[in-house]
């Protein structure tokens, strides 16, 4: 008698059973949506970020970092109503102030300066008698405009020139001299070169000009910090009570400024 064997019949079922494959797809469905929630919801990137102050967003790390600097400029930079009149810091890294407006005033010999500066220049010249030989100094350089100053530099650089160094070492030895154009204190009407009949006015000047709201501006002593060679014609305004001051501490105007920035 014949046994039946169903078991390799099972077997064959088993082997025959078909595969998943609407689970594997239903699967793959759900984390694609998943990852197009998270893409489209989640974190921004840098280059997404909000525009700064309405402006259309950087495209490239580098446009970011210009925009932003160009945004720092314009929140840093100081305007004519921001600081003191007659502390305004103007030199190598300080242009004039935005917006600054002068009036301004003819002294003698056709110079022209700030007209509030014009009272305590003229009574100092009429003291410094005293150390000119009993003769009024001049006022030789007063207010410059941006042509002027911008032809002056251009002379200076062109002199070194002539002497055999090359343009940008022209350029570096005039600034010792001349300001680059628009970070000149001429430009803002408060300094004065002054010439006299005698070297001594200059020694009068040093020990006396603070008395009347004036310091000497470009010191040998100070050329590391204002960046100038020593000018003993060139005194700036600054008013009586800040002079003094700078006369008594031997400071400078960015050694005062600093100073006085560090006490607020």
């Amino acid at each position: 008698m014949q046994v039946r064997n169903d078991h390799p019949r099972r077997s064959q079922k088993r082997r025959r059973k078909r595969f998943p494959w609407g689970d594997i797809v239903a699967t793959l469905l759900v984390v694609a949506i998943c990852a197009y929630v998270f893409l489209s919801f989640g974190e921004k990137t840098p280059d997404e970020e909000t525009p700064v102050r309405g402006t259309s967003a950087p495209t490239t790390p580098q446009a970011q970092d210009n925009a932003l600097a160009d945004l720092l400029a314009e929140n840093t930079q100081p305007t004519a109503s921001d600081i003191d009149w007659n502390l305004v810091l103007v030199n190598y890294e300080n242009a004039i102030p935005e917006n600054y407006e002068i009036n301004l005033v003819e002294v003698a010999g056709g110079e022209k300066v700030d007209e509030r500066i014009y009272d305590p220049l003229m009574e100092m010249l009429e003291a410094a008698k005293e150390g000119n030989w009993d003769q009024l100094p001049m006022v030789v350089s007063g207010y410059r405009t941006q042509a002027k100053q911008q032809k002056l530099f251009q002379d200076k650089i062109a002199k070194y020139q002539s002497e055999g160094h090359s343009k940008s070492e022209a350029e570096e030895l005039a600034k010792q001299w001349v300001a680059v154009p628009g970070y000149s204190e001429h430009q803002a009407g408060l300094a004065v070169d002054i010439n006299g009949a005698t070297y001594d006015l200059y020694f009068w000047l040093q020990e006396n000009s603070y008395k009347y709201g004036f310091i000497f501006r470009y010191p040998g002593s100070k050329t590391e910090i204002t960046g100038v060679a020593e000018e003993v014609w060139h005194y700036r305004y600054v008013g009586v009570e800040a002079a003094t001051e700078m006369y008594e501490k031997g400071l400078c105007l960015e050694e005062y400024l600093a100073e006085r920035q560090g006490e607020e």
